[in-house]
């Protein structure tokens, strides 16, 4: 114990950590394992005055709702996410009504997988969902068109489905699209510093963007919201989600029909991660302005969404798919040809010759 008026010089668990040390023997025995810092045995391998090192028990937790863990049968690695039943009381619902059959085969379901509910001991109102441990949708960036407007029809097709389903995602932002890390890094890497790899030592950095393209997948269903088939306009009092750019969030809180505000969601996504960074979109700039118009009753439906986008994409030809994603401020010039352009046309070229897809579908 520190004497009165010092600082501890041993490392301690942040408040929001606690919970997860004290239930990390349960979470053994029902097969997951968490790391070092959150088991009730750590003892640190470093001390503060080693602030200057890094060390995988000293980084903290980032969200306390989530911690990924790794499932001991198959030594895979897991994300757990805290759910109360009181502040989310449909999430666990909807992740499972996507996960289970007959939804979960259908190709266009784009919705986490569920794999396991845990009931926390002791409170009730506590669940563990088990889901797979995703990856930041555009990290590592994207290199041509066709691979953006893959993710593109993706994300579309996945929102359509939940609609379709009489479902409103009602926070569909940058934040909650996220994609299967496997097909490129099939070593995966280590969940708190993505560029190590699982040992926290060895470089995680190479990965591969030909052995399979990655799928995406929505994620987050705590605001979202399950309609009955015949509720074809229903009412919603706003929910603020990551995106607050929304237009009709910003003049009062009447209730409104949350279908067209996903659509504004995931066009915005669109325009901001793509349009406005990169040249060379201006074949579906229309489409993204329609959706992420003012006036909500003007959007089109995801169902109108998904079809003018096939529409754009079929007509384009395979040398624009295969182009280069240029950024608005890059200069054209001798360095940017030796640095970026040879390169480009050397991996162009043996994709082609390999007979890969232009936008490469999973």
């Amino acid at each position: 114990m520190a004497e009165s008026g010092t600082v501890s010089r041993i490392p301690q668990l942040r408040p929001l950590e606690l919970f997860w040390r004290d239930i990390q023997p349960w979470l053994q025995e029902q097969g997951y394992m968490l790391r070092p810092r959150y088991r009730s045995d750590w003892k640190p391998s470093y001390t503060v005055d080693d602030i200057s090192y890094y060390f995988e028990d000293g980084l903290p937790i980032i969200n306390d709702a989530v911690l990924d863990a790794t499932h001991i049968a198959t030594d895979e690695l897991v994300m757990l996410k805290r759910v109360s039943l009181e502040v989310h009381p449909h999430e666990v619902e909807l992740t499972r009504y996507f996960s289970e059959e007959p939804l979960r085969s259908d190709p266009r379901n784009h919705c986490v997988r569920l794999l396991k509910v845990l009931d926390v001991p002791d409170k009730p109102h506590l669940k563990i969902m088990v889901l797979p441990l995703l990856r930041q949708y555009n990290h590592p960036d994207f290199e041509t068109v066709g691979e953006a407007l893959e993710f593109f029809r993706q994300a579309f097709e996945g929102l359509y489905f939940m609609h379709q389903c009489h479902v409103a995602h009602r926070d569909c932002g940058r934040l909650n699209i996220m994609m299967d890390p496997k097909p490129m890094f099939p070593k995966m890497y280590h969940p708190r510093d993505i560029n190590l790899a699982r040992n926290f030592k060895d470089d995680a950095k190479f990965y591969s963007r030909t052995v399979r393209p990655p799928k995406y997948y929505l994620i987050d269903f705590g605001l979202s919201s399950r309609y009955e088939p015949d509720n074809t306009a229903p009412r919603e009092i706003p929910i603020i989600g990551g995106d607050k750019s929304v237009p009709e969030f910003q003049n009062g809180t009447a209730p409104m029909d949350p279908f067209p505000t996903d659509v504004y969601y995931i066009g915005n996504v669109v325009r901001v991660d793509f349009l406005e960074v990169y040249r060379g979109f201006e074949f579906i700039q229309p489409l993204i302005g329609d959706m992420v118009q003012d006036d909500p009753s003007k959007r089109p439906n995801m169902e109108e969404v998904v079809k003018r986008f096939a529409e754009i994409y079929q007509s384009l030809p395979k040398s624009v798919l295969r182009s280069r994603l240029v950024e608005h401020g890059e200069e054209d010039g001798l360095l940017t040809f030796l640095t970026q352009d040879v390169r480009h046309y050397i991996r162009t070229f043996f994709r082609i010759l390999f007979r890969r897809n232009p936008m490469p579908t999973p």
